[in-house]
């Protein structure tokens, strides 16, 4: 899986991995499945009705809007994702680390008809692949692209660390920490570097400072991980 870094106003370094292209297909084949569905039952319940033909179809263009505009629509109210997306475990940020807006998700969803609609998703998945960052067309107009959220469990999910034998830390005042504290600072920062959270690495920071009562000049991201590498020097050689 790739993996890009976006760097916040805050100067908070966030690494994302990129959706693959695979997990990207798959979702647009649940979302075309949805949309085909939806289609078919309009035409189905708009057969069964006695109309004109032209009311008909008037009737029916008004019907398939929400599935016209069901990209646009869904990613705008349910944060970057459809169906699709939710089942794959994907999701549209902004590579500058904030939140996409209507326009990001309508500039995608313009550029669809190049990407997806008239090249059956060619133009989309070569540019997704020679471009790496999981960008499309798309995405490079609204400068956004296409995350996993996809969270493998693995012994470093705990605090726990290999630390060099050289390794010489920083800050001797992460003993005022217990297990229970770090590993709850370990599971909140490890989340947010997976989702682009930064909000919660910069409370993770000042409220470091504070416990430990110190300052520092690193960046609020390598602060932190500077201390679960601290903490596991000192329990590991007491």
């Amino acid at each position: 899986m790739d993996e890009f870094q976006i760097e916040t106003a805050q100067n908070v370094g966030i690494n994302q991995n990129v959706a693959s292209i695979g997990d990207r297909m798959l979702g647009y084949l649940i979302d075309s499945a949805i949309i085909l569905l939806y289609g078919i039952a309009a035409i189905l319940l708009l057969t069964t009705l006695n109309m004109d033909m032209g009311d008909t179809w008037a009737i029916y263009l008004l019907v398939s809007l929400p599935a016209f505009l069901y990209y646009v629509l869904l990613e705008t109210f349910l944060d970057g994702k459809t169906v699709g997306k939710v089942l794959m475990k994907t999701r549209v940020v902004k590579l500058d680390g904030s939140k996409p807006s209507f326009s990001n998700y309508f500039v995608r969803w313009i550029l669809r008809i190049v990407d997806v609609a008239l090249t059956s998703g060619g133009v989309a998945a070569f540019t997704i692949l020679i471009k790496g960052n999981g960008q499309r067309l798309g995405d490079i107009a609204a400068g956004t692209t296409v995350i996993s959220e996809k969270q493998l469990l693995t012994i470093h999910d705990t605090h726990i660390k290999d630390i060099p034998v050289d390794y010489v830390p920083t800050y001797s005042q992460v003993t005022v920490l217990n297990d229970k504290d770090m590993q709850t600072v370990k599971n909140l920062y490890d989340d947010a570097l997976r989702n682009g959270h930064h909000n919660i690495i910069l409370n993770l920071h000042h409220r470091l400072l504070k416990i430990m009562a110190i300052e520092t000049q690193d960046k609020p991201v390598d602060f932190v991980a500077t201390v679960i590498k601290d903490y596991n020097y000192y329990t590991q050689n007491m």
